[in-house]
């Protein structure tokens, strides 16, 4: 079973529930996923140990949030090249934040891009049954990616 750390900032809790779904997708597929918050995250041995990484922030101002920002200060200072990374986000208008974490992980960060690419949901379809799908999925095809 390999392990998948799961960081998330949320300003209005979707966000957050997103990040959790994901984790379901990603034990459905066999491993274990740990949900954090980027406040929980103080250095580098917080993000230690772990076999894939997921970086989840809601889009602001057509940026992440500046909390997310500050958190990926740390992870630059730790060697995670070659570690398999995604990234996910939720909007209303506009949903940049995935795909520039994304491109943080896989070009500052060296990781290996998770093929599904970044993921992003309009803050409206996380209250459906298929947002909750759409994040299970994310999940689970992220753990199968990763493999045993």
């Amino acid at each position: 079973m390999k392990r998948v750390l799961i960081i998330y900032y949320s300003l209005t809790g979707v966000t957050e529930k997103m990040a959790e779904y994901i984790a379901e997708g990603v034990r459905i597929s066999g491993h274990e996923a740990v949900v954090k918050k980027t406040s929980d995250i103080t250095n580098r041995e917080d993000i230690k140990g772990f076999d894939g990484y997921i970086f989840g922030s809601p889009t602001h101002h057509r940026d992440m949030a500046n909390q997310m920002k500050d958190f990926l200060l740390i992870p630059r200072r730790e060697d995670l090249k070659g570690k398999l990374a995604g990234s996910f986000g939720s909007y209303t208008h506009d949903g940049n934040a995935p795909a520039i974490i994304f491109e943080t992980m896989e070009h500052v960060f060296k990781m290996e891009p998770a093929e599904l690419g970044p993921f992003n949901l309009l803050e409206t379809i996380m209250e459906t049954d298929e947002g909750l799908r759409a994040c299970h999925d994310y999940g689970r095809v992220f753990g199968e990616e990763l493999g045993s």
